[in-house]
């Protein structure tokens, strides 16, 4: 590409896309970035497909090298530009950080996901949606309880904080949890979308259409 710039894919309401935004703009990290509109199925493009023969956002082009998978994107720029630190330097605080990131990236994403919705339709999904949302928040309140303080894991900000955020976002805008029974999560969130680095990355803001 003409751009020594990072080429970053992404959709504009993806919540994976969005993780890595936030981390992004957490470092300062500059890239060029390249909209994918997944209500328009152009993921399924053949132009977007020799990026990530998946069809899924985001992918990180790294000069000639496509990382796709938000978490290995994430711990790629964790070490890649390691300032500010996203991960604790103790090793229980960093398991702990990559267990909330793994609880909202495994636990509970895949059952929101777009696929899902082609195969059982809209009602289904929304339901399912909103049981399972609830279902993991349920467990990621009792996480959050035992390790948060102004932010996810203590009061610096980690990686764990970036999946917080749009997996909030989903659940209220989209699928309308009742997050009442999650007063520790609600805090947390209170307190990352004042940041800049959450709200400049906000789906609202994308160069997407709505």
């Amino acid at each position: 590409m003409a751009s020594n710039k990072l080429q970053l894919y992404f959709g504009f309401r993806s919540s994976c896309s969005w993780r890595v935004r936030i981390a992004m703009a957490l470092k300062g990290v500059t890239y060029d970035g390249h909209p994918i509109d997944l209500r328009k199925n152009e993921n399924k493009n053949a132009a977007y497909r020799e990026v990530n023969q998946m069809g899924q956002v985001p992918a990180l082009v790294v000069g000639k090298q496509v990382i796709t998978q938000s978490m290995t994107i994430l711990e790629y720029l964790e070490e890649a530009y390691p300032q500010p630190p996203l991960l604790p330097k103790d090793t229980l605080l960093r398991a702990k950080v990559r267990e909330i990131c793994e609880l909202v990236n495994s636990g509970i994403q895949p059952i929101q996901g777009p696929s899902l919705w082609m195969h059982f339709g809209e009602e289904t999904c929304l339901e399912r949606s909103n049981f399972n949302i609830t279902k993991g928040f349920t467990a990621l309140e009792r996480v959050l309880a035992g390790c948060s303080g102004k932010y996810c894991v203590g009061d610096n900000l980690t990686l764990a904080d970036c999946f917080i955020v749009p997996q909030v976002y989903n659940a209220v805008i989209r699928f309308n949890v009742d997050m009442k029974p999650f007063p520790t999560i609600n805090r947390v969130n209170a307190s990352l979308i004042t940041l800049e680095a959450f709200k400049s990355t906000h789906p609202d803001v994308q160069p997407s259409p709505v």
